[in-house]
């Protein structure tokens, strides 16, 4: 079964200066996992070319996917189309699709400014989006996204087909006792299961259960006989419910 990786480079002095908290991330895992895509990293890093341009690079080198997130605006700050042409060894041109839409959007008011915009790594592809009026740029294995997250979000739905690959089957245990108690139960699930991806994940003060098992697999029927062999070897009365 094909397994996709991803990797994501958000971009912004104000993620790490604590003044903006950074939405897109979490939010790229939840839509990737679903389509069977492994977000593997995600870094963050200052609006600086050197470190975009050897981010981005390993990145790019390491990861089928590449979501970067934020500097594409019109001010001093927004660096990233110039890092990630740095990255790929391209220069940074004036896409005249891209800029006649500025101008079309502005009219008389478009200045230098707004037309930075329009800048991409050479040979960039545009990716239109109906709900969207400004495309996508990608290049290479690398999608540029903006930091708005409402912005992010919806290029982001317009995006999604293109990353189809096996969808994670997802099963859940909610358990009414603590890692301690069933920690044993799940190595012998993972002994039976190896290639199973289990997770555990205690709660503090829920009313209703104390960890949440979560059992991953894209095989179907594997993740399926290692729910029940889960199920089987717990402590009894110790299941509060499941989600399948």
């Amino acid at each position: 079964m094909s397994d996709l990786t991803a990797g994501m480079v958000v971009i912004g002095n104000e993620i790490l200066s604590g003044k903006v908290v950074d939405t897109n991330s979490p939010f790229l895992a939840s839509e990737l996992r679903p389509l069977g895509v492994t977000l593997r990293r995600v870094t963050t890093i200052p609006d600086e070319l050197p470190l975009i341009r050897d981010e981005v690079r390993h990145h790019h080198e390491t990861f089928d996917l590449v979501f970067t997130s934020g500097g594409v605006g019109p001010t001093h700050d927004d660096v990233t189309i110039e890092g990630v042409a740095m990255a790929l060894g391209r220069k940074v041109v004036v896409h005249p699709d891209i800029a006649d839409k500025l101008r079309t959007f502005y009219g008389d008011k478009i200045n230098a400014a707004r037309l930075k915009m329009a800048e991409v790594p050479e040979g960039a592809e545009l990716i239109t989006d109906t709900s969207i009026n400004f495309p996508t740029i990608k290049v290479e294995n690398i999608y540029i996204l903006p930091g708005i997250p409402e912005i992010f979000r919806a290029k982001l739905e317009g995006l999604k087909p293109r990353f189809n690959a096996d969808p994670y089957c997802l099963k859940v245990v909610y358990t009414s006792v603590g890692e301690g108690t069933i920690a044993e139960h799940l190595n012998d699930t993972l002994r039976a299961f190896p290639e199973l991806l289990l997770g555990s994940y205690p709660k503090i003060n829920h009313p209703e259960y104390m960890v949440k098992v979560t059992l991953e697999s894209k095989d179907a029927g594997y993740v399926g006989r290692a729910f029940t062999h889960l199920l089987t070897v717990l402590p009894e009365g110790s299941v509060v419910r499941t989600e399948e």
